[in-house]
């Protein structure tokens, strides 16, 4: 197995001073790298039966875009406020560095559905929340949610301690 770590690119004061931002595109744009991360997701949930992954623009749908094809399963965006065409649901919620308003598609879930959320990070917690809130609107059950990265100093995973979490790497 890889050392993933080393793939991902580090900046600091991005996007604002004070935040060291942990950057996917270098993890992306090498091949190897990328297909080990899948290919690490698909063994963690080849057995789960998972109906849809749901996961928020912009690096959360090229993970599940991957993964969602590998599982042959559904992949359900979740878009920032105005970005979807049809009814529906939204959640404010706030970041480690701001607010924001996600939302998704009234009949993007069907009740009983069984749900993997996706993210690349996971900081505070805040997204993966709204996310949460989001697939409770539909009625669907979330199975677990799992991030590429996770910053364990700003744990976040404590706010999602109802529900199983999983990530490929860790800082």
């Amino acid at each position: 197995m890889t050392n993933l770590k080393k793939y991902i690119r580090s900046i600091l004061d991005f996007p604002k001073k004070g935040i060291l931002f942990r950057d996917i595109t270098t993890l992306l744009k090498d091949k190897k790298a990328f297909k080990e991360a899948i290919d690490l997701l698909v063994k963690k949930y080849k057995n789960k039966k998972i109906d849809k992954i749901v996961a928020p623009e912009a690096r959360g749908f090229i993970l599940a875009g991957a993964l969602s094809a590998r599982l042959n399963c559904g992949f359900v965006p979740v878009r920032k406020r105005g970005k979807l065409p049809a009814k529906t649901y939204s959640v404010t919620y706030s970041l480690e560095y701001g607010q924001d308003t996600l939302e998704i598609h009234q009949d993007a879930l069907s009740k009983g559905e069984r749900v993997l959320i996706l993210d690349d990070l996971l900081a505070t917690g805040g997204t993966a929340q709204a996310l949460i809130e989001l697939v409770k609107k539909s009625e669907a059950k979330i199975i677990g949610l799992t991030f590429l990265i996770e910053l364990t100093d700003l744990k976040g995973r404590e706010k999602l301690k109802n529900y199983p979490v999983y990530s490929l790497i860790k800082y």
